[in-house]
């Protein structure tokens, strides 16, 4: 029975939950973010804020810990050098749940779990975004105006088009089998 206990099993055992779980963390570190559907993202979160506060600690027993669990070293690395750095100031709350709402399918609720950016991060793409829409603009006032006459001049001289003639169909001949055949 099931007492007290927090934890959701999504009908799979427990080896084929932790291979599960260690699958998505590891893209998740990879990545940056994935889509899965919500329940599987909130119990997602817990393992990769976990792996996250052993990549912040950084000792060889956190590594092998982390190494355990993912069983990829390229992520266990990343995880290390890349990924925990971000969030030596941060206690807690490394990732964001975004809902997208319901698969075609299925009709599952589906959401997308992604890393949080770090402040310097953050400020410096919200930065460029402005600039960038600064360069963009000036081009793109420059082109309509050009195809504008181009459009009227085209109008003038299009024909109407002609409307296809609908063709009744034939009446179909009903043809009943006789007592005697």
């Amino acid at each position: 029975m099931r007492h007290n206990r927090d934890e959701k099993r999504f009908d799979m055992n427990p080896g084929h939950l932790k291979s599960v779980m260690s699958n998505m963390t590891c893209d998740l570190v990879t990545s940056g973010r994935i889509r899965t559907t919500t329940p599987r993202a909130k119990m997602l979160r817990r393992y990769a804020e976990r792996m996250i506060t052993l990549g912040k600690d950084g000792t060889l027993a956190a590594r092998r810990r982390a190494m355990a669990f993912l069983n990829d070293k390229t992520a266990v690395t990343k995880l290390f050098e890349k990924v925990a750095p971000q969030y030596k100031e941060r206690c807690g709350g490394y990732t964001r749940i975004l809902k997208l709402g319901v698969r075609p399918g299925d009709n599952a609720h589906m959401s997308i779990i992604e890393l949080v950016e770090n402040a310097a991060e953050l400020a410096a793409s919200q930065a460029a975004k402005p600039a960038a829409k600064a360069k963009k603009a000036p081009a793109k006032t420059a082109k309509p105006k050009a195809k504008a006459p181009a459009k009227a001049a085209s109008t003038k001289t299009a024909k109407p088009a002609k409307q296809p003639s609908v063709k009744k169909p034939a009446a179909a001949k009903s043809i009943r089998k006789s007592k005697a055949d």
